[in-house]
């Protein structure tokens, strides 16, 4: 068990400074911060200097063992623009991703889980299919449309909610609400398949030729066994939630992280994107590290597999 936990850490660590090579590479090769910044006039002795001064006149591969050496020392760098920490500016637009984030996936949770294990206990019913056909309705829209016919219904034509910003709790109905759609469509999915999957299992028909009532056997032999690729859904929805943030907060000018890296990839302010994109990518792989971790504890086959390796 040891030997699974120890190598599901080493990948995780593994893909965070591929993503972190990955980002510093793109954005070097993306344009010049010093021309976007000081603007296409500027003089070509200030474009000098301020290249200069923010080491990007040194060799790529130079630039790249510094920006490792300062990642080492928990130095994420300075904005070129604000002439502030980079970590700073990001932590200050964490509380506003995660206002919509954490209540986004507490709705996914308690809408798409039981309206799945509730289809597929009722299969072939007008329930199921009801379910079935709201959760291909809710994962196959695009965010990004969801979101401007909410707004053009909820805040345009009926005029029941604000559109944008973040003043009162009603300002963050919408972007919870057109983040929340998607998920509940592909849980609702997920939970429906893997229980109908359970409930034909050869366990489920002993268990039930036992005598045992039809509560025990769901709640104690399916539920616990249809978890597993359940939580392996939830665990990668947990970090694409926060890449989902940077549409639904750019349409709802919501000042969270997303709008943030919208905004700092715009002006090529490498420490801040380079910040959050690495924010961004830990927060997916230790959601996908916990969600290995969950899955090791859940199927004791994974544990021996990974001993005997």
């Amino acid at each position: 068990m040891l030997n699974y936990f120890v190598t599901r850490l080493f990948r995780a660590v593994l893909t965070i400074l591929l993503v972190m090579t990955f980002a510093f590479v793109v954005l070097r090769l993306s344009g010049d911060p010093a021309s976007i910044l000081l603007g296409p006039d500027a003089p070509t002795d200030s474009i000098a200097a301020f290249r200069a001064r923010w080491g990007l006149d040194d060799p790529l591969w130079k630039q790249y063992l510094a920006y490792l050496k300062s990642i080492a020392q928990l130095d994420f760098g300075v904005s070129m623009r604000d002439r502030s920490p980079a970590i700073d500016l990001v932590l200050e637009r964490v509380p506003a991703t995660l206002a919509l984030t954490v209540p986004t996936l507490l709705i996914q949770l308690g809408v798409g889980i039981p309206a799945g294990v509730y289809a597929a206990l009722h299969s072939e019913s007008v329930a199921d299919r009801g379910v079935i056909m709201l959760s291909i309705f809710g994962f196959t829209i695009p965010s990004f449309v969801m979101g401007l016919v909410l707004v053009l219904v909820f805040a345009v034509t009926l005029g029941w909610l604000p559109s944008g910003g973040q003043d009162s709790w009603q300002h963050a109905i919408l972007p919870i609400a057109t983040m929340s759609v998607g998920g509940i469509g592909i849980l609702a999915r997920f939970s429906r398949s893997a229980m109908i999957e359970v409930m034909g299992q050869p366990y489920i028909r002993t268990a039930m030729a036992k005598g045992l009532s039809w509560r025990d056997v769901v709640w104690k032999h399916a539920l616990p066994n249809a978890s597993v690729p359940i939580v392996t859904i939830v665990g990668f929805m947990v970090g694409s939630l926060i890449a989902g943030a940077v549409v639904v907060e750019s349409i709802f000018s919501w000042p969270g992280i997303g709008r943030l890296l919208i905004v700092s990839v715009s002006n090529r302010d490498l420490a801040v994107v380079q910040c959050l994109l690495l924010v961004i990518a830990s927060t997916m792989v230790i959601a996908n590290l916990c969600v290995d971790f969950a899955y090791g504890l859940l199927d004791p086959r994974l544990r021996a597999n990974a001993g005997a390796h």
